[in-house]
């Protein structure tokens, strides 16, 4: 079965982000082990999701066939955004930190593919998430040092979200200090490099 990989890139500088770039070795060498795997990209920050606002809410809402075609378009739209995650059997996710928190597009990302009826659902138990059996590497790239304090918002808020439409198996890889010193951005960058070899090993 060929496998399929779904890209998720949010640098506002694209493929030459530092967590693009670390998303895009892992790809890479996924591809060495898989050579017939398929490969989606969709860059949020290159080709922005729009922001949730009412009348997008709207047509999330609105009974199928009640929806205006603008509704729809918006519906359809979310549809191939939901569809490219439920196609994937590994989710690879390129996560700088900017202002302490996530990219604002890939929390527009996370507004159109969180979808009840779609991707969760609620039941007497509580949520369950309708998106399974997917595997997803996150690459995290920052300025600081981050992780382990108060101020790293975006592991658990990642973890939760992903968790919450039905991803449970997540792993993270980080590379900090980057912004510190070019000694510490070198080391980083090496070290967050050799765990991608060890998880293409």
């Amino acid at each position: 079965m060929t496998p399929q990989l779904l890209q998720i890139n949010t640098s506002l500088f694209s493929n030459q982000g530092q967590s693009s770039q670390l998303a895009d070795r892992f790809v890479a060498s996924f591809r060495e082990r898989h050579p017939d795997a398929a490969v989606v990209l969709r860059d949020v920050a290159g080709d922005p999701v729009p922001h949730l606002d009412a009348r997008r809410f709207g047509a999330f809402t609105t009974p199928a066939a009640d929806r205006t075609p603008e509704q729809k378009e918006v519906v359809a739209y979310s549809d191939t955004l939901i569809n490219e995650l439920r196609a994937a059997d590994v989710i690879v996710l390129g996560l700088p930190m900017y202002n302490f928190g996530v990219p604002s597009q890939l929390k527009s990302y996370f507004d159109h593919v969180a979808r009840a009826g779609e991707t969760f659902r609620y039941t007497a138990n509580g949520p369950e998430g309708l998106i399974k059996n997917k595997k997803a590497y996150v690459f995290a790239a920052r300025g600081g040092h981050y992780l382990g304090t108060p101020l790293d918002t975006q592991t658990s808020y990642v973890r939760d979200f992903l968790r919450f439409i039905g991803i449970e198996d997540v792993e993270f890889i980080y590379a900090e200090g980057l912004a510190i010193d070019a000694q510490t951005r070198t080391r980083a960058l090496e070290q967050a490099n050799e765990s991608i070899d060890k998880l293409a090993a």
